[in-house]
């Protein structure tokens, strides 16, 4: 498949996600405060971002409510009070977790919801529990992503095959997730042609979700979008799990559609996101992130060894190499 256009070509086709309430919130519980999220929400409108995401759809029978902020639950008056009826060109999506969802009872019908997009996350081994959830979402009327997570760790026969009974399904676009940053450019071309061949045989499109552990996320994401990837994941100042994610500046930066504008996602970094940093807030990349992105690995054990403050890369290193072989 040949290069989709190039660095001046501006396409009608690519959509940008804001995913900093929803990745981000791995970072503090999904404790962000009212004033947060709505001038947030007014920076994406502002900047031309087409779609905000405002965090989980998370079960409460399996998640303790007092130990994350109300983004870990997409409650819908949560969502209205900061965003009313959303009479704005930005859509509102939220994810939904295979297995962490009750999403016969907390998901309602699109007519009665502010949200327009349910994201559902899965594994490979689960993504027939995805598509169920996937024609649920379908059949109350939204629209729907479904994101597959860990791909660097799945057998490319799986992927395949999985991409297939996506295409089937009534999903509308299906995402390329680099969970563990482990993936190089080179790779996510590969990747992206294949999602986009199976994507353009049964009318589907294809997004890109980066992890930033060998400072490849950005890169990552500008490869896959080269190459036929068309809504594009990022967040404020990358904030995300771990070593977090594409930067939205960035990317609005690189796009050539006029209708993005930089300047109030600057403004917002400036007004929200330092104070962030400034009280202790810990993101982005770190060496311990690297190693377990270069290992292909969960990014958990770097993030305790980033909390204890241990600068024993050395040791890590050997740790991380010894349980993978």
């Amino acid at each position: 498949m040949a290069q989709k256009g190039n660095l001046m070509i501006y396409r009608p086709d690519i959509k940008v996600l804001d995913a900093t309430i929803r990745d981000g919130g791995l970072v503090n519980n999904f404790f962000f405060t009212d004033d947060f999220v709505k001038a947030l929400y007014q920076a994406n409108i502002k900047a031309g971002v087409d779609y905000m995401e405002f965090g989980y759809k998370a079960s409460k029978d399996l998640f303790d409510e007092k130990a994350y902020g109300k983004w870990k639950f997409c409650e819908e008056e949560d969502i209205r009070a900061i965003v009313g009826d959303n009479n704005t060109d930005l859509k509102i999506s939220v994810m939904a977790d295979v297995g962490r969802t009750d999403y016969k009872r907390d998901i309602i019908d699109k007519k009665d919801s502010v949200i327009d997009m349910i994201r559902v996350a899965t594994y490979i081994n689960t993504i027939p529990a995805a598509i169920d959830m996937i024609e649920y979402c379908h059949n109350k009327g939204y629209e729907t992503c479904v994101n597959i997570m860990a791909v660097s760790t799945a057998d490319s026969k799986d992927v395949e095959q999985a991409l297939e009974m996506l295409g089937k399904s009534s999903v509308d676009v299906i995402y390329l997730v680099d969970s563990y940053g482990s993936l190089y450019p080179e790779q996510v071309r590969e990747l992206t042609e294949t999602y986009c061949a199976v994507a353009e045989k049964y009318g589907k499109k294809v997004g890109m979700h980066a992890h930033n552990n060998q400072q490849m996320a950005f890169a990552n994401t500008v490869e896959s979008v080269a190459f036929g990837a068309s809504y594009l994941d990022a967040t404020m100042m990358g904030m995300g799990r771990g070593a977090g994610n594409c930067i939205l500046e960035g990317i609005l930066g690189f796009l050539r559609n006029p209708r993005y504008n930089v300047v109030y996602v600057l403004k917002f970094i400036q007004e929200y996101m330092l104070p962030l940093k400034e009280q202790g807030l810990v993101w982005g990349y770190e060496i311990p992130y690297l190693l377990t992105g270069m290992l292909n690995r969960h990014p958990g054990p770097a993030i305790d060894k980033i909390k204890m403050g241990d600068k024993n890369y050395v040791g890590f290193y050997h740790v991380l190499w010894d349980r993978e072989n």
